[in-house]
């Protein structure tokens, strides 16, 4: 009996284990594209999620042993599908009229689905879905970007200079891009510095995102161009 009981808490050990490097993995990509939740968060959410679900399986098995007891062993982790949803809001940012945030809240929420899984025992079916979920972020982007929207952002801070978003538009013109929107915000009053983040349309022999920001932080009042913040 004692036997039984430390064999299975090393394998709860290693389901815990094994969530935690999927969702670290997941975490990982995200992080290497500067997003909100990171490694820690996913590996933290996934382990949670394997920690949940273990004890809704196992936790009350002295509870019905010998009684007539019945419990629903799906109903305690049942809440992480929706509890896990505000944790998911937390990474989503609404700037400028636009949204930020929706794919890293997701990858959030699925890690909570990947730790359930694997603290179900359901090894395969976790590893699989990381696969998949690192196939979307990594793989769909670039195909998302060439074939459906062809949409980039920039973020460029400049002096308020009478004429400024003319030449930006000419400059861009030139390039071969069209600015689909555009969104402009105070950033300091003092020195009269200002915001303006782009939605820039490639065509398909379009130039290079680094050919863009240099040419646009050639233009007089420009202090600094990035690349817009993404999903």
């Amino acid at each position: 009996m004692w036997g039984d009981a430390v064999g299975q808490n090393w394998e709860f050990i290693l389901r815990l284990v094994v969530s935690g490097i999927l969702g670290a993995t997941i975490g990982f990509e995200r992080k290497a594209h500067y997003k909100q939740a990171g490694v820690r968060t996913h590996f933290v959410v996934a382990v949670g999620s394997a920690l949940i679900m273990i004890v809704s399986k196992y936790a009350f098995a002295d509870i019905i042993d010998g009684h007539t007891a019945v419990l629903d062993p799906s109903r305690i982790a049942a809440q992480v599908v929706s509890g896990i949803g505000f944790l998911g809001a937390g990474v989503i940012i609404f700037r400028r009229n636009a949204i930020r945030g929706l794919t890293t809240a997701a990858g959030v929420w699925t890690t909570a689905g990947i730790g359930l899984a694997v603290g179900a025992g359901q090894y395969m079916i976790g590893i699989a879905c990381t696969i998949l979920v690192l196939v979307g972020f990594i793989a769909l982007k670039p195909l998302e970007q060439r074939f459906i929207r062809n949409i980039r952002p920039i973020l460029v801070t400049a002096h308020d200079k009478p004429g400024l978003i003319g030449r930006l538009s000419a400059e861009l013109e030139q390039l071969g891009l069209s600015i689909e929107q555009v969104s402009v915000e105070r950033a300091d009053e003092e020195r009269e510095v200002m915001e303006i983040e782009l939605y820039l349309r490639f065509q398909k022999q379009a130039v290079s995102m680094a050919r863009v920001v240099e040419r646009v932080a050639e233009i007089d009042g420009v202090e600094q161009v990035a690349f817009g913040a993404e999903s």
